[in-house]
């Protein structure tokens, strides 16, 4: 990497085992059974047996991404949809605001096998709250953690010292957090940036400035109902689609829009599952 900005151990190769390894494990506590009794219920001469419960339906399963050996060659500059013809989906989820929502979403890809890229702002707790939570999706690739600064501000109406700080920060804070190097995918806050704040994340290996093609509009609070329309109009092959980590009424509509991807087939990725980086 050339220019003056640089993050120290650039080229440095991650040993992830080890790394997660040394980290302190919590300890599970017991999770108590509450014994429900019924009362009230109708006797019938002879004791007839009751009539068993149905099974509950099991939900068809995501399509899973594809193969390693169908990723291509990531090229640098501006992303905002996914290349060529397919049916992928890239949804990806921003800041981290509300650690309840946080919780939900990463719950949410461990229930249904739902792959996402976060874009972190390490400055919100939730990222240190739900670390024992995120990092088993994050070791195993299900879940994608790329740089969007540590405390979202407008990076083009900040000295070139401070936008490569916001970079570096949180760089340092997912590799120490989560083992993990970001790098070459980043988000500039409200998709604002320029040749100069572009020039500096590129000098610290941060090379793909990733945009979307889709958005479920919930970087502001909105009624679930709309999210699940913006949803309907933007989950199609291909898409980048950005939703947001802030606000409660997407956490209500998760089935809502898990069934629009099973429903037109698609396969939700990572960056990482479609691009080979360098």
């Amino acid at each position: 990497m050339g220019g003056r900005y640089r993050i120290p151990g650039a080229g440095a190769e991650l040993n992830r085992r080890h790394f997660i390894a040394a980290l302190s494990v919590a300890s599970l506590g017991a999770v108590g059974i509450s014994r429900c009794s019924f009362t009230g219920r109708s006797q019938v001469a002879g004791a007839a047996a009751e009539a068993p419960v149905p099974a509950a339906a099991v939900p068809a399963a995501l399509l899973p991404p594809p193969p390693p050996a169908a990723r291509i060659p990531l090229a640098p500059g501006v992303l905002s949809n996914l290349p060529g013809g397919g049916d992928l989906l890239a949804l990806t989820v921003d800041d981290g605001v509300s650690s309840d929502v946080v919780r939900a979403y990463t719950q949410l890809a461990k229930d249904t096998g739902l792959r996402l890229t976060y874009f972190v702002n390490g400055v919100y707790r939730s990222w240190t709250e739900h670390a024992e939570l995120l990092r088993p999706l994050v070791d195993d690739g299900q879940i994608q953690l790329a740089n969007h600064t540590w405390r979202h501000p407008d990076l083009t109406k900040m000295p070139l010292t401070e936008v490569a700080e916001e970079f570096r920060h949180n760089h340092d804070f997912l590799w120490k957090t989560y083992g993990i190097d970001a790098r070459p995918y980043f988000r500039p806050p409200y998709g604002a940036h320029n040749p100069h704040v572009d020039t500096v994340a590129a000098d610290l290996g941060y090379t793909v400035d990733t945009l979307w093609s889709g958005t479920l509009e919930d970087h502001v609070w909105i009624p679930a109902s709309e999210v699940v329309k913006m949803a309907e109009r933007y989950f199609h092959p291909q898409a980048i689609v950005i939703g947001h980590l802030n606000h409660e009424p997407v956490t209500q509509v998760y089935g809502q829009l898990v069934d629009i991807i099973r429903a037109r087939k698609l396969r939700t990725v990572t960056l990482n599952d479609v691009f080979l980086t360098p």
